[in-house]
């Protein structure tokens, strides 16, 4: 295994990894561990990708008179 070395960090947040890591009976090192691994776990949306699948979504759907809607609006709902 690889070792890594932090410098520099706030004294707020080693207070909190450390009492974290007492609260759910973990070493410091354990805890800092489990929070990397949930953080990088997490899927990362593509942008692009969304962007496109979301066009082709609208595109595939009925056009919409908006005059009507606006008419609706104006007037009050029936």
């Amino acid at each position: 295994m690889t070792t890594l070395t932090l410098k520099n960090i706030p004294e707020e947040l080693h207070a909190r990894l450390k009492e974290s890591a007492e609260k759910n009976r973990r070493s410091l090192n354990s805890e800092i561990l489990v929070r990397l691994e949930s953080a990088l776990a997490v899927p990362i949306a593509k942008a692009r990708e969304s962007a496109r699948s979301l066009k082709a979504f609208t595109d595939s759907m009925p056009a919409q008179d908006h005059s009507q809607v606006d008419r609706h609006k104006r007037q009050g709902r029936p």
